[in-house]
This record gives structure tokens, C-alpha cells and sequence, in this order.
């Protein structure tokens, strides 16, 4: 079997090989017969067909061959029939596409089938009758029909031959389009006395191998006098109609003139066309010659038709003619939309011109109504671009962003030129896939709150909320506290961060005399891969409460000794006493600080200044006025609700120190109460000491009867469940001020001022954290007292009695 191959490559401006390869091949192949080696003509790896899931793509229906991606070659599929398949058209050939994905690619390839003599040829009656008149002259004419072979070129009818020959001889005419006009002529005079009935054999023959021919009887009756034919008036007619012209339109009249006259001058009109088809086309009138449209003309099956008429009288006398009929194109065809291969997702991370569908365009009409130009929707971006012949592909031609638009519904619609237009759509729907471009965005730049002391640890503080564009896993967002320090504390000790919710928690109680305000970062990190993240900066801002009580720093109130204000019995009214001196590690409203007079031996001698503490004579001191005279002042904060402390004054009104020693000798019952109070303090510390005591004793003593208990359950194999004691976190409370403070009181005898000199705390607190505890913190606190400096030498005031109990 010889083949020919012819192998054509061009590019494609956005990327894609368009290439044609031709190949011939004869028909009637059978199933399975090699056409061509496909990959070898086009260059082409076999793995690439099969990695680009290589397919024939064809516009009719029926494929005749199949490719064979393993091999590269391209088989017979189904038993081609050149005569169905194309009929008389000359040269026949399969057109079909080669489609190729990642990338895309498509190649065009023509498969060009050759005849072989295998029909023979057949005449469209196997037998004519002719009557002719015995005075016919030498020389007449009688179209006889053609034979009709489906094969073409050398295949097809070659010759024709006529036996027995004494009374006529066969005459052939070549037409323009190829084929013969058959003709019987008279050349020997006809003797109906000597011969009525003649019978003849026309035999067809085509030019094939092997050789093959038809037959057809002709029987001719001799008549007499007859002696003049039919004529046409002329030998070609030419019409033209319009394709879907309905039924019964008048394509053409001919007309045909006969010399005799009576019943041998009468015409009958006749198709002698022996191809079915055209029959079922058209029709003429027997008697007046019309041509008339019986059949549905389509311009895009056949855009002409030739038509043999012929016309005989009653003596057998024929002449013939042609019609030549013309159809007319009209815009009756809408394009064709041919998906041949496309992309339903696609990164929004796409290169500019990635090929996302390619499309094929056919429009059965011809001209300008076969014109067809295709375009597509506004604001997408992506465009439709010819890359030859009816090809398009859409391409991306700026950059996609999911979060923008995450589906595209593109909508391609193709219009021809003609009168009116018609045009066809096709709506394509492309999804953008998403990519983790996105980084999560805080609702805030930054954030503050606020929380009230002494709080519950795992209190929520408040929510911080991030969002991300992206989608699915590349949005889900997730919360980090950053490391950072407050204090040198590592703020993992203060808050928490909910990873899903962003809620901030508590991890301890926040003491405002400690801390008044941290910062801390907090990170949102998406899902994605790689992750992308953001940060914000959160204050936290604590609350006063009025947790603390009033601390009074004077007068010092000892246990052991007794410390008096000294007043002159000359003093007149607003003298200055002494002064209480307290202060409020509060803040606010809650720190400031009010003095009343609870108690007082003489309440009209005395009087406290309500904001600064402030004690003074209400009148005049008189001698009537006892010595001794105790005072209790009550100190408030603001708060709500207050807090407040309480501190005894005791004033001697006294001019002299003896006086004053005289008086307070009778204190001594105070040293007996105190004696007793001491004695009631070290029973209730022996009392708790055997009551520990004899708790550790229960606890070791359980300790070891669980031990051997133990012990006795492993010896006897049976499973043993640990137990595990609970752990408590214990978290002391720490103070704000030192216990223990100096002081430097200075006064002058007489003077109703007083100066009151601080001095620096003399305890000194120290935090530790045992590193075996899961949050027990231990204070210790060491208290040292502190004398003034040696430049700043003590003093003494007459009016400070200091006396030991």
C-alpha cells in the first residue's frame, strides 16, 4: 500500500504548534490498518502523547480513524466507503484535529482516500424501448441513457459498446464537466417489412483492475413516416434559484418544436438524469415544459445542478438539452461553537497568555454570510485571539486576583456578515483558585483595655480580631503571643492568647500597685504555605481598687513603749498638738485621705483638721484639765467601699517633765494587760504547734500504710493505679509598704509648729519563685532598722516622753 505523507508546522502567536500532515490511503482498509506514524511526522516523543492525553478531535461525527498513543500512529477505525463518503467529489479527504494538552497544542491532519474499482458500472434501467419510424434517416440520433458508476477518474466508465451493429452504431460526446452523452445513430436504413422489432445490447465498461462492465436492453419498434424530430430551442438553459425556495416554484421552462404535424408533432418533456438525487429535486411538466422544485434545496450540499431534458414525439423522435441550475446562498446558517478543549479552574497566580480554552468557529454559509467574526464580554481579564482559520483561543491577558472575582462567567458570541446577521454564544464559567496572598489584617492598628484589680486569673480581657482575603485554609486565621518581657517577667505569665478566637485571657490576678500598664504583641498567622502574618500591639491597663487601708506613718504605735505629745498648760487655742501623718498606696479617689475624731477623754479640748491630720487645741488649757488625755483618730480613704485605720494619740498636759513622770506611773495596769495579753498569745501558739504537729504525724503515718499497701498489691500481681495528689497553687499576698519605718520627730518647747522629718523604709522585700512549684510564691521579708546619718545628730524633744514597758 503506498502513502504519502506531507508534514507542515507553523507557530502560533500565543504559544500553541499548528501543524498539517497529509496522508493517502486507498479505501475499503480494513479495521486496525496502519494510516500513518503520527509522532514521527510531527516530531513528537511518544510519551508526549501520552502525558498530553493526545485525541483526535473531528466536527462530523463519525471518525474513520483512531490514534494509538502508545505506538504514535494513527489506525483505520471503521471501514472507509469513498462513494458514501464523498460521492463523485474529487479529491475525498478526512479532515480532523490532533488536540494536545499541558500545553495546549493542536495539529491539523488530512487523510486523502484514493478510489479502487469496486462498484461497477449500472444502468438506471436494465431495458428502454424505442419506436422509430422506418423512414428514418441515416444519421438520426437517439439519446440512449447513461450507465452510472460510483467509482471516479479511471475507476468510472471508460467506454460503451452496442451489439449487434448492422442498423446502428454508437456515438459518444464528451460534456464540460467530464462525463459522455450516449448516442445511438441510425446507419443503415430501417425495412419494418424486413424487421419490426429489433433488439439490441449496450454494454458499459470502466477503465478499472480488474475490469468490470453493465448491461442494458434497448428494443426498438420500426413505425412508419414519422420523419421529423423534436428540436429544443436551445441545447444549454441556465436558471438560477434561492436555497429553502419553497415547493412548486417554477426553476425553468423549456420548450421544443416538432416539423410534423397531428400526434407526430405532439412533445412529451422528460429528466433523463440518471442520479437519483436530482429527481427528487426537481420535476417537469410533460406537456408545457416547466421545471419545477419539488424537493428542499440546501446551498451547503450542492451549489448547482445540471439537469438533462429530453424531448420525444410519439414517433420516437427525441432531441435533448441541459439545465443548468444555479442555487443562490442566503444567510440560513447560524456559526458553529466548537469547544475543543478548555480549562474549568485556574490559579489566580497565572502567567499573562496562559491558553485557557481553544475554540473552533464553522459557518456552513458561503461569502460574506460565512464571515464570521467572534468577541467576548466586557471587563474580564482575559481576550479571545484568532490564531488562524475559525481558531481562536482565550487567553489571560492581565493578572487574576481571587479575592477580587473568584468565578468568571465569560460569554464568546460569533456573528457572520450577512443580511440579516445571525450569531451564536457560548458561556464559559471559570473558577480562580486561590493562592495564599493575603496576610491577616487586624480590625485595629492597635488596641487598649482595660481591667480592674485582684481579678480571677483566667479572666477574658477582651478579643482581638484579625481577618484574611485569601480562602479556606490559606484564611484561617491563628493567634500568637509573641515573646516579650514586662518587667523582666515573661508576658506568658500575665495574658494568654486563644489561638482559634484571639480572646486574651488573665493568667494572674494584676495588682495596681505592682504594675500599672504592660505591652505586649500579638501575631495572626493564616494557614497557608508558606504562612503569611500580621502584628498589633495590645495595652493592658489596670484598675485601682480600694483594696488598701490607710497606713499611718505617725505617731508610731509600739507595743513596748508609750510615746505622749506634751502640751503646755499655756496654750492657748489652735495650738499645734502634733500632726497624724498617713498615706494611701491607692491611686485616685481611693488614695485620698480624711481624719475624724473618734475618741477623745476631752472631745471640747481638742480637734483633728479634716484633710491634713492636723491636731489642735480647740480653747484655752486650763488647770482643770487632766494630765493624761487620749486621743483616737479614725483615718478614711475615698474609696467605695472606704477603708480606713485608727490611731491612739496620747497628749500630756503638763508644763513640767516630773509632772508628767507622776502621772503616767499610773499606766502600770496598761503593763499588766499587756502581761496577760502576752501570756494568751503563747498558749494559742503552743495549741497550733501540737495541732501541726500531730497532723504530720496522721500524714506520714497514712503515707506509709498507703506505701505498704502498695507494696502488697505488687507482690500479689494485681494492677495497681497510682494515685496522684491534687496541686494547689498558693499565691501569697504581697504588700505595697515596708512594716517597719524611722522616724526623726523634732519640736521645740514652745512653738505651736511642728517638723516632721521621714526617714527611708527600713524593710527591704524580696520576691522569690521556687522553681519546684507550680506557683506558690514565698515572701520574705527582712526588716532592718535604720538610724539617721552621723552628720544628722538625734534629738530630743521635751516634749516626746518615750517610756518601756
Amino acid at each position: 500500500m503506498a502513502r504519502q505523507v506531507l508534514l507542515f508546522i507553523s507557530l502560533l502567536a500565543v504559544g500553541s504548534v499548528l501543524g498539517q500532515v497529509s496522508y493517502t490511503i486507498p479505501e475499503e482498509m480494513i479495521k486496525g490498518s496502519l494510516v500513518g506514524n503520527i509522532a514521527q511526522d510531527l516530531g513528537l516523543q511518544i510519551k508526549r502523547l501520552t502525558s498530553g492525553k493526545a485525541r483526535i478531535y473531528a466536527r462530523d461525527t463519525d471518525q474513520y480513524v483512531e490514534l494509538n498513543r502508545e505506538r504514535g500512529v494513527l489506525l483505520v477505525k471503521e471501514r472507509i466507503d469513498r462513494e458514501a463518503l464523498c460521492k463523485q467529489t474529487t479529491p475525498c479527504a478526512l479532515h480532523f484535529q490532533i488536540i494536545l494538552e499541558n500545553p495546549m497544542e493542536f495539529y491539523t491532519v488530512t487523510v486523502q482516500i484514493t478510489d479502487i474499482n469496486d462498484n461497477a458500472p449500472t444502468f438506471k434501467k436494465t431495458k428502454i424501448t424505442f419506436k422509430i419510424s422506418e423512414t428514418a434517416l441515416i444519421g438520426a440520433k437517439f439519446v440512449l441513457e447513461r450507465a452510472v458508476d460510483l467509482d471516479v477518474e479511471i475507476n468510472s466508465v471508460q467506454s460503451y459498446e452496442l451489439k449487434p451493429s448492422e442498423n446502428f452504431a454508437l456515438k459518444l460526446h464528451s460534456n464540460s464537466d467530464g462525463n459522455k452523452n450516449v448516442e445511438m445513430v441510425l446507419q443503415k436504413p430501417l425495412d419494418r417489412e424486413k424487421q419490426e422489432q429489433i433488439s439490441l445490447v449496450l454494454t458499459a465498461v470502466d477503465g478499472g483492475e480488474p475490469q468490470m462492465s453493465g448491461t442494458m436492453q434497448i428494443l426498438i419498434t420500426v413505425l412508419d413516416v414519422n420523419d421529423n424530430a423534436p428540436i429544443f430551442t436551445q441545447q444549454t438553459y441556465k436558471a438560477t434559484v434561492t436555497e429553502n425556495s419553497p415547493k412548486g416554484t417554477v426553476v425553468a421552462t423549456v420548450t421544443a418544436s416538432d416539423a410534423d404535424q397531428g400526434s407526430n408533432s405532439k412533445i412529451i418533456y422528460s429528466i433523463t438524469n440518471e442520479a437519483d438525487d436530482d429527481t427528487r429535486v426537481f420535476e417537469i411538466n410533460e406537456e408545457n415544459g416547466n421545471v419545477v422544485l419539488i424537493g428542499i434545496i440546501d446551498f451547503e450540499k450542492s451549489r448547482n445542478y445540471q439537469i438533462n431534458l429530453l424531448a420525444s414525439d410519439e414517433g420516437g423522435l427525441t432531441d435533448s438539452c441541459k439545465l443548468i441550475v444555479d442555487v443562490q446562498d442566503v444567510n440560513d446558517n447560524k456559526p458553529e461553537i466548537n469547544i475543543m478543549s478548555k480549562s474549568t479552574v485556574i490559579s489566580e497566580d497565572a502567567n499573562l497568555n496562559t491558553v485557557v480554552t481553544m475554540i473552533n468557529i464553522e459557518d456552513k454559509d458561503s461569502g460574506e454570510n460565512g464571515k464570521v467574526q467572534c468577541f467576548m464580554s466586557d471587563n474580564v481579564p482575559f481576550e479571545l485571539r484568532a490564531s488562524s482559520n475559525n481558531f481562536y483561543t482565550l487567553v489571560t491577558d492581565s493578572d487574576l486576583d481571587r479575592e477580587r472575582a473568584s468565578e468568571y462567567n465569560i460569554t464568546v458570541t460569533c456573528s457572520d456578515e450577512g443580511v440579516p446577521s445571525l450569531s451564536s454564544s457560548v458561556t464559559l464559567t471559570l473558577q480562580i483558585s486561590d493562592v495564599n496572598d493575603n496576610a491577616p489584617v487586624f480590625e485595629r492598628s492597635s488596641y487598649e483595655a482595660y481591667i480592674v484589680e485582684n481579678n480571677t486569673p483566667s479572666l477574658s480581657i477582651f478579643t482581638v480580631k484579625a481577618t484574611d482575603a485569601d480562602w479556606n485554609q490559606n484564611a484561617r486565621v491563628s493567634y500568637i503571643l509573641e515573646d516579650s518581657s514586662v518587667n523582666g517577667v515573661p508576658v506568658s505569665s500575665y495574658v494568654s492568647v486563644s489561638a482559634d478566637s484571639g480572646v486574651i485571657h488573665a493568667v494572674r490576678s494584676f495588682d495596681y500597685e505592682q504594675i500599672k500598664d504592660f505591652h505586649f504583641r500579638v501575631k495572626a498567622q493564616d494557614g497557608g504555605s508558606p504562612p503569611l502574618s500580621s502584628n498589633v500591639t495590645v495595652k493592658i491597663m489596670i484598675q485601682d481598687q480600694n483594696d488598701n487601708p490607710p497606713q499611718v506613718l505617725y505617731p508610731v504605735q509600739t507595743g513596748g513603749s508609750l510615746v505622749a505629745e506634751m502640751v503646755p498648760r499655756s496654750a492657748d487655742v489652735g495650738y499645734l498638738v502634733t500632726k497624724v501623718v498617713a498615706v494611701d498606696v491607692d491611686s485616685g479617689q481611693n488614695a485620698w485621705l480624711s481624719y475624724k475624731l473618734q475618741k477623745a477623754t476631752d472631745r471640747a479640748l481638742f480637734e483633728v483638721g479634716l484633710q491634713n491630720g492636723e491636731i489642735r487645741t480647740i480653747r484655752q488649757v486650763t488647770d482643770k484639765d487632766a494630765v493624761k488625755q487620749r486621743l483616737t483618730v479614725i483615718v478614711e480613704d475615698n474609696g467605695q467601699p472606704s477603708r480606713s485605720a485608727t490611731v491612739v494619740v496620747s497628749v500630756a498636759v503638763a508644763d513640767s517633765f516630773p509632772e508628767v513622770l507622776s502621772e503616767f506611773t499610773e499606766l502600770t495596769h496598761d503593763k499588766e494587760y499587756n502581761d496577760n495579753l502576752t501570756f494568751y498569745l503563747v498558749l494559742a501558739l503552743a495549741v497550733v504547734s501540737f495541732l501541726f504537729i500531730t497532723c504530720l504525724v496522721v500524714i506520714i503515718s497514712v503515707k506509709i500504710y498507703r506505701w505498704r499497701q502498695s507494696r502488697i498489691l505488687y507482690h500479689s500481681n494485681l494492677p495497681v493505679i497510682p494515685y496522684y495528689p491534687p496541686r494547689y497553687s498558693d499565691t501569697l499576698g504581697t504588700g505595697t509598704l515596708p512594716h517597719v519605718y524611722n522616724y526623726d520627730v523634732c519640736r521645740t518647747t514652745d512653738s505651736r509648729k511642728s517638723d516632721c522629718k521621714f526617714g527611708r523604709a527600713g524593710s527591704q522585700n524580696v520576691l522569690i519563685m521556687d522553681p519546684s512549684s507550680t506557683g506558690t510564691m514565698q515572701r520574705i521579708q527582712s526588716e532592718k532598722s535604720i538610724l539617721d546619718e552621723p552628720e544628722s545628730p538625734l534629738e530630743v524633744s521635751p516634749s516626746v516622753v518615750k517610756k518601756n514597758k
